[in-house]
C-alpha cells in the first residue's frame, strides 16, 4: 500500500542532495508551476495544434489554451481531493497532501508538452517512419528497447523525457523538478515493450533510471520487472491529472465544434444539459434567461461551465470513495469510468458523437493528412542526414540544428533521438516552415 507522507516530496530530480535557496515564500511545487509557465516548451504549445487548425476567423484551443484550462480543472480537483481526505483523516493535516492541488495544476501544464507537430497524426509519422518507411532498414542496427521506443513513439513518453533528460546547455537533469511533479505526468508507468496493442508507455529506456529512482524513492508499487522492462503503479495524482485533461478535452471540443458550425445549437444544448436531470437542467436554462444571455456561442459557454463543475465534482468524489483502491495499485480504468451513471453516460455521447463528428470532419482530417506528410519528409531527410553525416546536403541540414540536440554524437542511436527530439519539439508553423525550406517550396527573404 503506497503512503501519502512518502508520495509527495518536494526532492528534486538532479539536486537531490542540494538545499534551496530561498528568495520567497513560494513552495517548492510552486516553483516547479513557475517554471513550466515560463519556460519554451510550454510557450510554444500555443503553435500546436488540440484539435482543429490553428485559429482563422473563430479562435478554437491550441495546446497551450487547452494546457491552461487543464490546469485550472486540476488545481480545483487537487484542492477538493486534499479537503476531504484531511477531513476524513485528520492525521494527514501533518503531511504535505495540502499542496496537491498545486502539484495537479503544474502536471496539467506539463501533460501534453511532449506532444510533437501536428498531434497525433505527428507521432503517427514518427512511428511508421520506422515500421513502414525508410527507417525500417535500421532496426538491425539498434538495440530492441531503443527499437521499441521510436516505435511507438509516444507523446506522454517524450514529456517525461523533455523535462529530465540533460539536453546540451541545460542544468543536470533537465528541468530539475520536483519527483511528484515529474512522477504526476506519468500516465502509463511501464516500458514500451509492455504497452500492448495501444502503444502507450510511460518513458524511453534512456529515462528509465529516472523514473525507478523517482518511483522506488516515492514508494511507487512495482509490479513487474522482466527482460522486457519495467511497469509499476500509477502515481495516485496522475488519475486526476488524467481526470483534468478529460474532463476539458471532451467538453471543450463540444463548444469548440460549436463555434465552427460543425454541431448545431440544439445538438450542443442537448449535449451539455444531457449530464443533469430534469431539475437541474431547469434551473440552469432559468440563469440563462436570468443573465439575459441571448448570444447562442455564451449560452453554451454557460452550459459548458456548469458541466465542468459537475464532472469535477463527481472525480473528486470518486477519487475518494476509491482512495484505497488506488493506494493500493488495484484501481483500474480512469476516474470519469467511476462516476455516477448519469454523468458518464452523458459523457459516453460526448465521446462517441466526437469520434463521429468531430475527429472526423473534414478540418480535421486535412490538418491530419497535411501533418503527416510533413513529418514525414521532415523525418526522412533529417535520419537521412545523421546516417550520413559526411555528406555536403547532411552537413547543411545538420548546421540548423540546435546546439541542445547532440547530433554531432558518435553514436547511431544518440543521433536519431537527436532527429526526434528536434523535431517533435517544432512547432506546426515551424514544421511547416522548415518542410517548405527544405523541399524547394520557399526561400528565406531576408
Amino acid at each position: 500500500m503506497m503512503n501519502w507522507q512518502q508520495l509527495i516530496s518536494n526532492k528534486r530530480l538532479g539536486q537531490e542532495s542540494r538545499h534551496p535557496m530561498r528568495h520567497d515564500d513560494r513552495t517548492e511545487f510552486k516553483r516547479d508551476y513557475d517554471r513550466l509557465i515560463f519556460s519554451a516548451p510550454f510557450r510554444r504549445l500555443q503553435n500546436k495544434t488540440q484539435v482543429f487548425p490553428l485559429p482563422g476567423s473563430v479562435f478554437v484551443h491550441n495546446r497551450l489554451t487547452h494546457s491552461l484550462e487543464v490546469a485550472s480543472v486540476g488545481m480545483s480537483l487537487g484542492s477538493d481531493v486534499a479537503a476531504a481526505l484531511m477531513q476524513q483523516q485528520p492525521a494527514l493535516k501533518e503531511t504535505m497532501i495540502g499542496e496537491i492541488g498545486q502539484i495537479v495544476a503544474t502536471a496539467c501544464l506539463a501533460h501534453d508538452m511532449g506532444n510533437p507537430p501536428f498531434g497525433h497524426s505527428g507521432e503517427k509519422a514518427i512511428q511508421t517512419f520506422f515500421t513502414e518507411g525508410p527507417g525500417n532498414e535500421l532496426k538491425s542496427m539498434l538495440s530492441t528497447a531503443f527499437w521499441h521506443d521510436i516505435t511507438h513513439f509516444e507523446g506522454n513518453a517524450n514529456a517525461f523525457r523533455l523535462l529530465t533528460h540533460q539536453f546540451k546547455g541545460r542544468r543536470n537533469g533537465g528541468f530539475v523538478m520536483t519527483y511528484t511533479t515529474l512522477a504526476s505526468i506519468v500516465k502509463y508507468p511501464f516500458s514500451s515493450a509492455l504497452s500492448g496493442k495501444k502503444g502507450k508507455f510511460g518513458f524511453f529506456a534512456t529515462e528509465l533510471e529516472y523514473f525507478q529512482r523517482i518511483a522506488d524513492e516515492m514508494g511507487i508499487i512495482r509490479f513487474e520487472t522482466s527482460p522486457l522492462g519495467v511497469r509499476y503503479a500509477r502515481h495516485p495524482l496522475v488519475y486526476l491529472v488524467e481526470a483534468a485533461d478529460d474532463i476539458c478535452y471532451e467538453v471543450m471540443d463540444i463548444e469548440d465544434a460549436h463555434k465552427l458550425k460543425i454541431l448545431s445549437f440544439d445538438e450542443t444544448c442537448s449535449l451539455l444539459l444531457g449530464f443533469f436531470d430534469g431539475a437541474v437542467r431547469e434551473q440552469i436554462m432559468k440563469r440563462v434567461d436570468e443573465e439575459g444571455l441571448t448570444d447562442d456561442n455564451e449560452k453554451i459557454v454557460y452550459m459548458r461551465a456548469c458541466v465542468i463543475g459537475a464532472l469535477e465534482r463527481e472525480c473528486v468524489q470518486a477519487f475518494v470513495k476509491h482512495e484505497k483502491e488506488i493506494l493500493s495499485g488495484s484501481f483500474e480504468g480512469s476516474l470519469i469510468d467511476a462516476i455516477s451513471e448519469l454523468p458518464r453516460e452523458a459523457y459516453r455521447r460526448c465521446a462517441a458523437l466526437s469520434k463521429e463528428r468531430i475527429y472526423r470532419s473534414k478540418p480535421v482530417l486535412d490538418v491530419e493528412l497535411s501533418g503527416y506528410r510533413i513529418m514525414e519528409t521532415l523525418m526522412e531527410q533529417m535520419i537521412e542526414a545523421v546516417r550520413h553525416p559526411e555528406r555536403y546536403y547532411s552537413q547543411q541540414l545538420i548546421g540548423r540544428v540546435s546546439s541542445q540536440y547532440d547530433i554531432d554524437s558518435p553514436h547511431l542511436e544518440t543521433r536519431l533521438m537527436a532527429v526526434i527530439d528536434y523535431i517533435s519539439g517544432m512547432t506546426d508553423v515551424y514544421a511547416l516552415d522548415i518542410y517548405q525550406k527544405i523541399s524547394g517550396i520557399s526561400l528565406p527573404i531576408v
